[in-house]
């Protein structure tokens, strides 16, 4: 819901756009407000059909009834709305512009954990410009000397099945985020036991897709055995480091740093809507790669920073969603008449 300003030109709708002009003695500010109100989005949501793509018609959405007091009243509701409101907005602003800082200083804590100067000291040499100098105990080398990169299972509608079948869990891309693995919906699959042998995830895995969103691209997230014998989609690379020379938490704190974004954002292939990258590139992935004993200490270090400031960060987000739930009370109480507005600045709409 959004007021059309009046300084703007003409404007023509799409078919999916529904368009209310106030009749009468209506104030379009008021009328706005009116639509923003828990009740009559409420009314929206229940009028609503469609499953995939839930949808109301203009008719269903004139009969909702709104409360309209006296024009005046209506204009000193959407004044006080107005007012309050906007506080309400610039403070919501500010805490996601503390969200948005508390992000790049994480970034930047991290990445100067795993890869010290890389924050200020970037020497800007060919190929890797935003690499420092590299200290002789961290050399860089190519991921794939150190990690086997596993393809996945491809799916094939047209395969007749046969008796060597067997029946595993599946991930697909959606299970794999940037960060974190979502394992609420995980689909079988049925496939050869052969090609379930060798697309199998194991415990210490670090699991990137080949496609998504360029900022989201390369990032890693630790396969800990969360369902046994499960398989992955070809979509889905399953990074194996060598044990005894990379830690795979140390791997995917890496995709996440500063040099995983550049190197994956600079080598990754953008289309129209998403991005991605191929194994070879993965494998190309250049490591700086310090002692096994030296790497774990890393990531101790900065697990434990990460720890403290996703506590700090969800503090951060609940006020956001507190923010907004106090906008929601107040604009529902203010057009439905439950506060009267000349003494209500400030008020206890919970």
């Amino acid at each position: 819901m959004a007021e059309v300003p009046k300084s703007v030109e003409p404007l023509v709708f799409s078919t999916g756009f529904a368009v209310l002009s106030p009749k009468g003695v209506v104030d379009s500010r008021f009328l706005s407000y009116s639509c923003l109100s828990e009740v009559f989005i409420g009314e929206v949501v229940s009028r609503s059909v469609g499953v995939g793509y839930p949808a109301i018609n203009s008719s269903d959405i004139g009969n909702i009834e709104v409360w309209i007091p006296g024009i005046f009243e209506q204009r000193r509701i959407a004044r006080f709305l107005d007012g309050e409101i906007g506080n309400i907005d610039r403070i919501i602003v500010s805490r996601c512009r503390q969200l948005e800082l508390f992000d790049e200083r994480l970034s930047s804590m991290l990445s100067e954990r795993l890869i010290p100067g890389i924050v200020g000291n970037t020497v800007g040499e060919f190929p890797w410009p935003w690499l420092p100098l590299m200290r002789e105990t961290s050399p860089l080398v190519r991921l794939g000397y150190v990690c086997r990169v596993q393809g996945g299972v491809t799916v094939d509608a047209s395969r007749k099945p046969s008796e060597s079948d067997v029946t595993r869990p599946y991930l697909r891309v959606a299970n794999v985020k940037a960060d974190r693995l979502d394992l609420e919906s995980v689909t079988n699959i049925t496939v050869p036991k052969s090609v379930a042998d060798r697309s199998t995830l194991r415990p210490g895995d670090v699991l990137m897709t080949e496609g998504g969103d360029i900022d989201k691209l390369g990032r890693g997230t630790v396969w800990r055995g969360e369902i046994p014998g499960a398989l992955h989609q070809n979509h889905v690379f399953a990074l194996r480091p060598d044990p005894e020379r990379l830690d795979a938490e140390y791997l995917a704190l890496l995709t996440r740093s500063i040099h995983g974004r550049c190197y994956f954002e600079a080598t990754g292939v953008q289309s129209t809507n998403l991005a991605s990258t191929s194994s070879s590139k993965v494998k190309s992935f250049p490591v700086p790669l310090p002692t096994l004993q030296e790497q774990k200490s890393a990531v101790a270090e900065v697990n434990r920073a990460l720890g403290e400031a996703s506590r700090l960060r969800s503090a951060l987000e609940s006020q956001v969603a507190l923010l907004e739930e106090r906008k929601r009370a107040l604009i529902t109480a203010a057009v439905t008449g439950q506060i009267d507005v000349t003494t209500a600045r400030g008020a206890d709409v919970s």
